[in-house]
C-alpha cells in the first residue's frame, strides 16, 4: 500500500511551489523512485510547434511535470495541513492508512 495515491489533496513542502495544495493526477515510478504529476503545481511553458496532420495547433502551453513524492505530504483536512501518513490493520483485517497527528483514518 502507498502513503500517497491517485485523487490524494497534498501540500507541497519545498521548491517553488511551498505551501500550494492539489490532487494528484498521476503516479509515475522510474528506477526505483516515485514521482507525482500534481494538478497546478511544478508548472512550465513548453513551446509546440503546429502540427496539422495531428490537428495540433501551435503557441506556447503550459503543463504540469512531475514532482518528487519526498516533497508531498498528505493534506488533512481537519487541520488544513500537511501530515504523515502511517498504516495500521483494522480489527476486520483491512490495512488503512491513517493521519499521525490525530489518528484518524484517510477517507479514500
Amino acid at each position: 500500500m502507498e502513503r500517497l495515491k491517485k485523487g490524494d489533496q497534498v501540500v507541497v513542502l519545498t521548491g517553488k511551489d511551498r505551501g500550494k495544495q492539489g490532487e494528484i493526477l498521476s503516479r509515475i515510478e522510474k528506477d526505483g523512485k516515485v514521482k507525482f504529476v500534481v494538478q497546478g503545481i511544478n508548472l512550465v511553458k513548453k513551446h509546440q510547434k503546429p502540427n496539422p496532420a495531428l490537428g495540433r495547433t501551435g503557441g506556447i502551453l503550459e503543463k504540469e511535470m512531475p514532482i518528487d513524492g519526498s516533497n508531498l505530504a498528505l493534506l488533512n483536512p481537519a487541520t488544513g495541513k500537511g501530515d504523515k501518513v502511517g498504516f495500521k490493520v483494522l480489527e476486520d483485517g483491512k490495512k488503512v492508512r491513517f493521519f499521525k497527528s490525530n489518528g484518524e483514518v484517510v477517507s479514500a
